[in-house]
């Protein structure tokens, strides 16, 4: 672990190396896909929509998970910007695309180009949070298992960051042998990526620290994400049943 002052720029560096890389993998699948420029008017609008979706989001959540703290400090307004939601910065992000795509007409599905750069994004992120430790909150309860880590208190700990980093690769692989297959079902294959992250989500989150408790015991995270899969999870699998019809040689 790096020294506790250095932790926040180390955290800092890895999240915006993340959405750097993340960014430029984006823009080269579009380049590959043949797609628009991202400037062009329906596609600024998409972009605008989930940077600025994904930022509300990303401070909602994080005060539904952190609401003691919200008590606290709602007479500092700086204060009230800290914080972020990596389920929050997924789910805001999905309701600013679709509020731009009704807001421009576009019918079209734009969400498997997020894919892949979200996960790449997502794994460079959670190396900085492992580094920062203790004072990133995104480590485990403690734990007796061979590979638990001491993060500066003395107490072995699940690297919940390190399992993450491991889904998120693993899921690429799966994604990635699917990706031809899903071809002819545009957005279906960012709908099985956000619903298996707020399933991993859900579950690994019950190895975390709960700083706020809700029903059941369960984290705001927690909750966000049960609620968001029971809206999303039908729409995934209505898709995923849906047949394929093909029209003289061409899939629809």
């Amino acid at each position: 672990m790096i020294p506790n002052e250095y932790a926040a720029f180390v955290h800092g560096f890895f999240e915006m190396l993340g959405l750097s890389l993340g960014a430029a993998l984006y823009r080269l699948q579009r380049r590959k896909m043949g797609g628009q420029s991202i400037l062009a008017p329906g596609e600024f609008a998409v972009a605008i929509g989930c940077v600025f979706g994904a930022a509300f989001g990303n401070k909602a959540v994080f005060w539904i998970e952190m609401p003691h703290l919200f008590v606290q400090h709602w007479a500092t307004p700086t204060l009230l910007f800290g914080g972020q939601s990596m389920v929050g910065g997924l789910v805001g992000g999905l309701l600013g695309v679709e509020i731009a795509k009704k807001l421009t007409g576009i019918t079209r599905s734009t969400g498997d180009a997020f894919v892949f750069p979200t996960l790449l994004g997502l794994m460079i992120g959670r190396v900085g949070c492992f580094l920062a430790g203790l004072e990133d909150g995104t480590f485990g309860v403690s734990t007796d298992l061979p590979w638990g880590i001491d993060f500066g208190d003395g107490m072995p700990r699940h690297p919940t960051q390190l399992y993450e980093i491991l889904f998120a690769g693993l899921l690429w692989i799966v994604l990635a042998r699917w990706r031809t297959a899903l071809a002819d079902r545009p957005g279906l294959l960012f709908k099985l990526m956000f619903v298996a992250y707020l399933l991993w989500r859900l579950l690994i989150d019950g190895l975390k620290p709960v700083p706020y408790a809700y029903p059941l015991g369960w984290s705001g995270i927690q909750w966000v994400c049960l609620v968001v899969l029971l809206i999303y999870l039908p729409l995934a699998w209505q898709q995923w049943r849906r047949p394929v019809v093909a029209v003289h040689g061409v899939t629809s």
